[in-house]
């Protein structure tokens, strides 16, 4: 029995140590790149949020509750569409009312000019004083002076009546509805918010030690995280820091205007701006990045790895945590240093690291 152990022992310790060669083997061959330092100190980021360049509140004029409301968020509106209409019966009555005043006071005017001129053809045939033409002229201009004030008060009422429907003051979207049906307006109280979606623009807010290192005539790069990778990275059309620092925080904002079809944007969303610095220049909280190919990176569920040559040239998965992508490549976060080799073809080391584990 003895010999037959022995044979089966020896054949066991040269079937590993085929094993243990041919993933050496096939570790040797996998295709790998040193990660290399990224240029985190040539650009800082700060947090900034998506604003609207043309936002308006739609108020209340005048009191009443609202009877029809034709709008919901997120509805798009053309300029001068009807958002929503107040009670304006009483408005309508006083509106009929001037109307009928105005009829009055022009069929008193017409009385009043053909008594003038009854008693301007007197006067010519010497029948009545200069006293009593000069009194019919009174009464005629008394008479068109009430009828152009009661034309006054009409055009007032009609447009007292225009504010109890309220329109959109330019072509956007519907942000916010505060009311409905029922509520009672009152004058300045808010009724609709309405934003133009081609005009948007991201805000943040930029330490006043910074504002002298920014790289003159060089646009910033907006970051929208959590959007689908085409979505992420935007160019802005231009951007402006503004004059002024807030004694509390000492930053000063930074605009960059993004540019008109971003339809998937909204204004309050979350952005990262990412500013260019000069070289030298101190990136607040920018830290010594990698990066790798994005070919390299290992994404299974919520795992996000790299598979890390050790020592022995055999590959390891180690989990990573990811920053901005730049073309073919992607910043590391933690997880990795700098050096260290990292294997391009996740799948070919996939099979090679049961065997090296």
């Amino acid at each position: 029995m003895q010999p037959k152990l022995l044979r089966h022992t020896a054949l066991t310790l040269v079937l590993a140590s085929s094993l243990g060669l041919a993933a050496w083997a096939q570790a040797a061959e996998l295709a790998s790149v040193a990660a290399r330092a990224g240029g985190a100190s040539a650009q800082s980021a700060f947090d900034g949020v998506v604003e609207a360049v043309r936002q308006t509140v739609v108020a209340a004029q005048v009191p009443g509750a609202v009877v029809q409301l034709d709008v919901k968020v997120g509805d798009r509106v053309s300029a001068g569409q009807v958002l929503l209409r107040l009670d304006a019966r009483a408005a309508d009555q006083n509106a009929a009312a001037s109307d009928a005043q105005v009829q009055a006071a022009r069929a008193a005017l017409d009385v009043a000019s053909k008594d003038f001129e009854r008693q301007r053809q007197l006067f010519q045939k010497n029948y009545i004083s200069q006293a009593a033409l000069e009194q019919a002229q009174a009464q005629f201009k008394s008479t068109q002076a009430q009828v152009n004030a009661q034309l006054a008060q009409a055009g007032a009422a009609r447009t007292q009546t225009g504010f109890y429907v309220v329109r959109a003051p330019f072509a956007g979207v519907v942000s916010e509805v505060p009311v409905s049906l029922g509520d009672m307006a009152m004058p300045g109280r808010a009724l609709v918010t309405l934003y133009d979606p081609a005009a948007l623009r991201v805000t943040a807010a930029v330490p006043q030690s910074l504002t002298t290192n920014l790289v003159a005539g060089q646009l910033p790069r907006i970051e929208f995280p959590g959007l689908p990778a085409a979505q992420q990275w935007v160019q802005p059309l231009r951007a402006q820091l503004l004059p002024t620092v807030d004694p509390a925080t000492h930053t000063a904002q930074m605009r960059a205007e993004l540019p008109s079809g971003l339809t998937h944007l909204a204004p309050g969303r979350y952005a990262r701006l990412w500013l260019p610095l000069a070289a030298g220049a101190p990136a607040a909280g920018a830290a010594a990045t990698m990066s790798v190919p994005q070919a390299a990176v290992v994404r299974r569920a919520e795992l996000t790895a790299l598979y890390v040559l050790d020592g022995a040239g055999k590959p390891v998965l180690r989990q990573v945590r990811l920053g901005r992508a730049d073309g073919d490549q992607v910043e590391i976060l933690s997880g990795l240093s700098a050096g260290e080799r990292v294997a391009t073809d996740p799948q070919a080391a996939a099979r090679v690291a049961p065997a090296a584990r």
